[in-house]
């Protein structure tokens, strides 16, 4: 994945994590917010682009974000949850 053409975009009108590979739409992390807390609740990739770790590099970047605004996390997403088990030091920003 070449990250200069790769990122992740907090689109709150929208209430989702955006992730744009070649200036296109690859995938989206939807949200709620609430109280000083985020709640990550579906994370979609499209199926063309899947496998080639861009799930994992959306998920990345919208906890950066997290933990940059100083939000407590929740995830009801499976896919959030099974990245957090796979890398634990990254879920310190979790309620």
């Amino acid at each position: 994945m070449d990250d200069e053409k790769t990122r992740v975009d907090d689109n709150p009108e929208e209430l989702r994590y955006e992730l744009w590979t070649d200036g296109a739409l690859a995938g989206f992390i939807s949200y709620t917010l609430g109280d000083g807390e985020i709640t990550l609740v579906h994370t979609e990739v499209e199926p063309a682009l899947e496998g080639r770790g861009l799930g994992s590099a959306l998920v990345a970047g919208a906890l950066d974000d997290v933990r940059a605004r100083g939000l407590k996390l929740r995830s009801l997403c499976p896919f959030v949850v099974a990245y957090l088990r796979r890398h634990p030091e990254l879920a310190d920003p979790l309620a």
